[in-house]
């Protein structure tokens, strides 16, 4: 009796009017533009909207999250946003998160020259937090 049941529920099929029914009203409201509110925003107004967030992070994943969204731009960071991240990471304890900024920048920029300039620039702020690059750390 139940193979009777199966083989008549697997035989109903919708009638024609519900298979060609409308799509839902909401599918038509769906952006598929990847535009964001910051997509137009000028390099000054970035790095004074990611100065502003590093000073006012409080804890170590809200540190990690505004860099992974600042470094995920097309752009390197300016030498200010930098060193609002060094400074957070510092603040809330984290060696390891200042020595990988230095990191980053050395794979956002485009050669040596502009590292070391973005290190020549950050070097007070390096000596007065006591942040050490990879390189500089193997070789004392």
């Amino acid at each position: 009796m139940n193979h009777r049941i199966v083989s008549s529920v697997l035989r109903a099929r919708p009638t024609v009017a519900l298979r060609r029914a409308a799509p839902p009203a909401f599918a038509t409201t769906i952006r598929f533009s990847s535009s964001d509110a910051h997509s137009q925003e000028s390099f000054e107004a970035f790095s004074d909207r990611y100065v502003a967030f590093f000073q006012g992070a409080q804890d170590l994943f809200e540190v990690q999250r505004g860099l992974n969204n600042c470094f995920a731009h097309d752009l390197v960071p300016s030498p200010g946003v930098i060193e609002a991240a060094l400074r957070a990471a510092r603040r809330v304890n984290d060696y390891a998160t200042a020595v990988r900024i230095l990191e980053g920048i050395k794979e956002k920029v485009e050669n040596k020259h502009q590292y070391q300039a973005y290190l020549d620039e950050l070097k007070p702020v390096r000596e007065e937090l006591g942040i050490h690059t990879k390189e500089e750390l193997y070789t004392s």
